[in-house]
């Protein structure tokens, strides 16, 4: 009888189709004593959805956001407000595409990789939707706006950055009460998301291998003696790394010659760029850090991106790099 099916004689009526749509759904129902039973219920499909919690692991914060949910205001909230996670209708795209574009929009962060932790049918009594859930690490380098949502949309999002603590501690006083934003969280905590790895003590006197991020052609036009002026502040710093007992290497000194043995005809040619960025990130990898030097480069930022994904450290200035006798 197990095999059988629980569903019969189902038919649906539209009640609304204004915004979503709600219907009433009649059927016979198979109870375990093999009776059939005439049950109706009204369901309301809004389609499905994804939520993503942003957290920042050096600063142990995380990234929230703060609306008026008008259900939320005809039940028991006063302000009508609430603190959820970024989170959205998946608009005919596949869960992940969505939430990156849901972030960018609500939050300004533009994230490129995120990591999927479960799915969920949150209210299942009456709403067909499934959330979609994940997390995603952010820092300041991904900031591409102000995020608030779309005027259209009528959005009015503040974001909120808390540190990781305060958050829990609110679900506790009641001021997070949205189901999705607790799961994520605690999601958090569990998993240690936001616990930064200690050094150990004996590993702080020893040599490192670092790599040197700066501007190459950021800002230059591409004008060879501003291009030159660039690598020789590179060349100095690392200097300086060398002379503070640690072993320093720019991606420039692998590339270059590399891509003139190759026959590159100039800067920006298919050989110039099948090289230069993508021997950085295989030397990256035979690195123990990275020093982020110099002004705006989009490259690399990259790098120092890339290093977070692989938990390499990372430095934003030379004095916090510990200096060791040579």
């Amino acid at each position: 009888m197990e095999n059988q099916p629980r569903i019969r004689n189902l038919t649906e009526e539209v009640l609304s189709n204004n915004w979503y749509v709600l219907k009433k759904v009649t059927f016979e129902y198979r109870k375990d004593n093999g009776e059939w039973e005439k049950q109706a219920r009204e369901v309301y499909d809004r389609g499905n959805g994804a939520t993503i919690l942003l957290y920042n692991r050096n600063k142990r914060t995380v990234v929230l956001t703060r609306q008026f949910r008008m259900p939320t205001y005809k039940n028991q909230n006063s302000s009508g407000m609430l603190i959820e996670t970024c989170a959205g209708l998946l608009d005919q795209e596949t869960p992940e595409v969505s939430i990156i574009r849901e972030t960018e929009e609500e939050t300004g962060y533009k994230l490129a990789k995120v990591h999927k932790v479960g799915e969920a049918y949150m209210s299942p009594g009456s709403v067909t939707e499934i959330v979609h859930f994940y997390v995603g690490e952010y820092d300041d380098t991904m900031a591409s706006g102000k995020g608030g949502g779309l005027d259209e949309e009528q959005e009015n999002i503040e974001v909120l950055e808390l540190p990781f603590d305060q958050a829990l501690e609110m679900i506790r006083t009641g001021e997070i009460r949205d189901g999705k934003t607790i799961l994520l969280l605690q999601y958090a905590k569990i998993q240690g998301l936001l616990e930064r790895e200690e050094i150990p003590d004996e590993a702080a006197g020893e040599p490192l291998h670092i790599l040197v991020a700066g501007p190459y052609r950021s800002g230059t036009g591409d004008d060879p003696a501003k291009i030159e002026q660039n690598v020789r502040f590179m060349n100095r710093i690392a200097l300086q790394l060398y002379e503070a007992g640690h072993m320093p290497v720019l991606g420039e000194w692998y590339a270059l010659p590399l891509i003139a043995t190759a026959g590159s005809a100039g800067i920006g040619d298919e050989i110039f760029n099948r090289i230069f960025h993508p021997s950085s990130e295989r030397l990256l990898r035979h690195c123990d850090a990275v020093v982020r030097v110099g002004g705006p480069s989009s490259g690399a930022d990259d790098m120092v991106n890339a290093a977070k994904k692989m938990g390499k450290r990372v430095f934003e200035k030379l004095e916090d790099i510990p200096k060791l006798h040579a």
